[in-house]
């Protein structure tokens, strides 16, 4: 099996309705994000013989769905007053609505969804909202049974 990984930053803020912490509050972060893609063969023929996929196009792809949430505010669809977001974007801030609870966790499979709709086989994502804390989704991780 054959993987590539590329990584993508961007800056944005969000925050957690409902949560009891500090979460709640708006707040910033330098999110990355981690692709692994994979495929049993390479490319046969052509430019891109030998290659899973040209690194100048997954990047740019990686990119482009990064710079959806660049310098905005992601925030839970409805989790928002009407007036609230209507001064915000009357203030001109650049809002990102997103369909679920804007956690790490939702991001690395939002990622991989989009991913996978421009014809990836993503093997994993990874979204660090730290340096040293990441949510990982990963469609293709095989179910582990214990003994015990």
């Amino acid at each position: 099996m054959y993987l590539l990984k590329t990584e993508k930053s961007f800056d944005a803020a969000h925050f957690l309705k409902g949560y009891r912490g500090k979460c709640s509050n708006i707040h910033g972060h330098r999110w990355n994000v981690a692709v692994e893609v994979q495929s049993e063969s390479l490319v046969c023929d052509g430019q891109l013989r030998g290659m899973v996929v040209d690194f100048k196009t997954l990047k740019h792809d990686l990119a482009e769905l990064a710079d959806h949430f660049d310098h905005s505010l992601i925030y839970e669809e409805n989790s928002l007053k009407p007036s609230t977001l209507c001064a915000l974007k009357e203030e001109g801030f650049q809002l990102t609505a997103f369909s679920k609870r804007p956690t790490a966790e939702n991001l690395s499979f939002w990622f991989c969804s989009a991913l996978q709709k421009k014809g990836y086989d993503v093997c994993r994502v990874s979204v660090y909202e730290t340096p040293d804390n990441c949510a990982v989704y990963a469609p293709c991780a095989r179910e582990v049974s214990y003994v015990g």
